[in-house]
């Protein structure tokens, strides 16, 4: 039997977090969220009040469906969370904190609770067994940026039940969205073709086939690509794709999946993309515009 899911709670405040609770809350839901950080919550929440502002601009939403969106929309505490019909669990791509997460929740979750993640790699079976529920356990991994991308991945574990399933697939098709089915292997499908393309741009750079530049045009010129893959790196976080080449290079063991060295030189240097205003471009000039590192 599918379960029915009025009420959301969404752990996270980050570009994530922020661009997962707004849509839920633009489709109808009543959403909570919560962050260890209470100021990253309000901070999280007056973003997501200027993106509705900026629709209505555009004409893309009613004012007044800006407001009802507003109303349903609170920061929350983990016992009220623990309450939801729903959970996202939308942190770090760390598995350690997301274990933590989950164990701070267990003495608050409903029965009836529906624990989901939104890992753009990590093991769902593994995180789900760590659970007290791991049959009403699956990842649920929206693209970034959330309001703008199409596609949500849907992921069972290996214990994840049908209804489960159902249920989380009626969220996505609510949102409008398209859902992709994975298995339960390292990355899933976007990032396991995706992120070792941007290791493979900066092994390019590293062995100096080409610049930042010419590395980026030739793949927006060259292959129709929106964005090229040094300057999509940057967007998505360099310490998140270093992140994702970990797992895939301990889970399925192949050479191939090496994280470039200078990928984690720029990691180790705190050069992790547009969010701290360098990484393969230096993003602090505003007026001067992104401006290639190398």
């Amino acid at each position: 039997m599918t379960s029915k899911i009025r009420t959301v709670g969404v752990i996270g405040a980050g570009q994530m977090g922020t661009g997962i609770a707004q849509v839920l809350a633009q489709a109808g839901y009543t959403v909570s969220l919560n962050d260890l950080s209470p100021a990253q919550v309000e901070a999280a929440l007056g973003r997501i009040g200027k993106s509705l502002a900026r629709l209505v601009e555009k004409n893309r939403l009613a004012a007044e469906d800006a407001r009802a969106t507003g109303t349903r929309l609170s920061l929350a505490s983990v016992d009220v969370i623990g309450k939801c019909d729903l959970v996202i669990e939308a942190a770090t791509e760390d598995e350690s904190v997301k274990r933590r997460i989950f164990d701070d929740l267990a003495p608050h979750l409903a029965p009836h609770t529906i624990l989901t993640t939104n890992t753009s790699s990590l093991s769902i079976t593994r995180l789900g067994a760590a659970t007290d529920r791991p049959e009403r356990f699956m990842g649920l991994h929206f693209m970034n940026p959330v309001p703008v991308m199409q596609l949500v991945e849907l992921i069972r574990g290996i214990a994840t039940d049908q209804p489960t399933f159902n249920s989380v697939a009626g969220v996505v098709a609510r949102l409008g969205k398209t859902a992709s089915i994975s298995e339960d292997y390292p990355a899933f499908i976007v990032n396991r073709i995706l992120v070792p393309m941007i290791n493979e741009a900066a092994y390019a750079l590293y062995e100096g086939v080409g610049n930042v530049s010419s590395i980026d045009d030739s793949m927006k010129l060259g292959a129709n690509h929106p964005m090229g893959p040094l300057e999509l790196g940057d967007f998505i976080g360099l310490d998140t794709c270093l992140a994702i080449m970990h797992v895939l290079n301990e889970g399925l063991g192949d050479t191939k999946y090496r994280p470039c060295p200078l990928l984690v030189k720029y990691v180790e240097a705190g050069w992790l993309g547009r969010k701290v205003g360098r990484g393969f471009y230096d993003y602090r000039d505003r007026d001067a515009g992104p401006v290639p590192t190398r």
